[in-house]
């Protein structure tokens, strides 16, 4: 159930009390990295990117998973809905094989999907490779929960959110999620000023 927006920029905990520890969810989705053929390296290099951004109290939900697309859709029903994740990022499967199935879990599970974020991933990636047109990238809000696909590897992780988390605050506040301030020399927060 959603709780009442938030009338300014803040949410209300924000307002009424100390910020609470957001809940950020790490989904892993590689067939080999969980069957421990290899080491998972996606799900390091997001952690260390949130550890870099963010100053404000966070805890992560990580789950490796292999790519299969009903396993993807319960793991990110269940980080929003039990888990209770703020923000859910996930890395592999965005491409074009056949088990590359991770957009179409998340458009599967989502009430609103934000291909913005999408699209601005696929530019950024542009400036660097030219096969970044073949992902597929999304993102959406299931609930109070904002979802965001990543591509597999750990360079393109942090290029791809380098380039979105700017905008990522400030829609957590418009979804009644936990309120997420950024180390300003890292990375910068956009939230439009009150008048």
């Amino acid at each position: 159930m959603q709780n009442e927006q938030p009338t300014n920029q803040q949410s209300h905990q924000q307002i009424n009390s100390a910020p609470r520890a957001a809940r950020i969810g790490i989904v892993v989705t590689s067939d080999r990295a969980s069957a421990g053929i290899y080491q998972d390296l996606g799900g390091p290099a997001i952690r260390d990117t949130m550890r870099a951004y963010l100053r404000s109290p966070w805890t992560d939900v990580y789950r490796l998973i292999n790519d299969d697309q009903a396993t993807i859709e319960s793991t990110l029903r269940s980080l929003c809905d039990e888990e209770h994740c703020d923000l859910i990022v996930t890395t592999g499967g965005t491409g074009p094989a056949a088990r590359d199935v991770t957009p179409e879990a998340t458009t599967a599970v989502c009430q609103k999907m934000m291909p913005g974020f999408g699209e601005l991933m696929r530019a950024t990636s542009l400036q660097y490779v030219p096969t970044a047109i073949l992902s597929r990238q999304t993102a959406g809000i299931r609930g109070q929960s904002l979802i965001i696909n990543l591509p597999g590897k750990p360079k393109s992780i942090r290029e791809c959110l380098d380039a979105v988390f700017p905008a990522v605050p400030y829609c957590l506040d418009l979804i009644g999620a936990a309120y997420l301030e950024t180390h300003d020399d890292v990375i910068k927060a956009f939230r439009p000023k009150t008048k």
